[in-house]
């Protein structure tokens, strides 16, 4: 069938040639696919976790980003590279094995994405899967926080705990694993470049 073979013939009038034309706007519409921004970064998402990022991978963060988890707090584009860079220092494997995606509008221009995952890492021979919430805050096409909540449990800070003294010192001691971990990856160069 060629493209226009669904189309009424000139000589059809009515009822008949009206279905006919809705039937086939109907077939386009459903043709058409929308793309989320989810869809468009989660090649990048799978690279970082699955310790294969390439510089490329980070142009989805604004320049002045977070990334945080239970280990780390990093701060703009270079430290988040230092934190994923190092992953393949740390573990034999890495990666995420299972995922659901969540993208909701939060306001204009703003979304947060919700990655529900199984990450698999190997560490010194041994398997360790954990189940994680991937939390992704997008401002103008950008990711301006990125939070791993590991086992789903909100990230402990100043904000989280009953202490605000006690979360203050758990957030330096992240920011002090950052810093050494961003040293040692030599202030996120990347290292395919030279």
């Amino acid at each position: 069938m060629g493209k226009g073979d669904n189309l009424p013939s000139p000589g059809e009038t009515g009822a008949a040639a009206t279905d006919q034309a809705r039937e086939f706007e109907g077939k386009g519409a459903c043709e058409f696919k929308q793309t989320r921004f989810s869809d468009q970064i989660m090649p990048h998402i799978l690279n970082l976790y699955g310790a294969s990022a390439k510089a490329n991978d980070f142009d989805m963060y604004a320049p002045n980003a977070s990334f945080e988890d239970p280990l780390t707090h990093a701060q703009g584009v270079k430290q988040i590279k230092s934190a994923f860079y190092s992953l393949s220092k740390f573990f034999g494997e890495s990666k995420i094995v299972e995922y659901h995606v969540q993208e909701n509008d939060i306001a204009p221009g703003k979304k947060e994405i919700l990655i529900d995952n199984k990450q698999h890492y190997k560490i010194m021979g041994k398997d360790i899967d954990m189940i994680s919430l991937i939390k992704l805050y997008v401002e103008n096409g950008k990711i301006v926080r990125h939070e791993d909540w590991w086992d789903k449990k909100p990230l402990r800070n100043r904000d989280t705990v009953s202490f605000p003294l006690v979360g203050r010192f758990m957030e330096m001691g992240r920011r002090g694993m950052m810093l050494a971990t961003h040293a040692m990856m030599g202030f996120g160069k990347d290292p395919d470049s030279h």
